[in-house]
């Protein structure tokens, strides 16, 4: 299997982890929410495939271009 890292388009801050390790998602599916300037920003996945690791924490600040998940495809 290939891994793809999944970076964030945005700085902001990780207000909702909606999959974990071993979860299979879907292309777009959504990973999880950034918080930036009061509005909710959905991290998407640009392949499908199983998410092999989450890089964040919820609460945790984040900049942009910062890697959030890595993905098997």
């Amino acid at each position: 299997m290939a891994v793809v890292n999944v970076k964030s388009e945005i700085a902001g801050n990780v207000w909702k982890i909606q999959a974990k390790p071993g979860d299979a998602i879907e292309f777009e599916g959504e990973i999880m929410i950034l918080e930036s300037m009061k509005m909710e920003i959905p991290v998407l996945s640009p392949k499908a495939g199983i998410i092999k690791e989450i890089k964040v924490a919820e609460g945790e600040a984040i900049g942009e271009g910062q890697l959030v998940a890595v993905l098997d495809v």
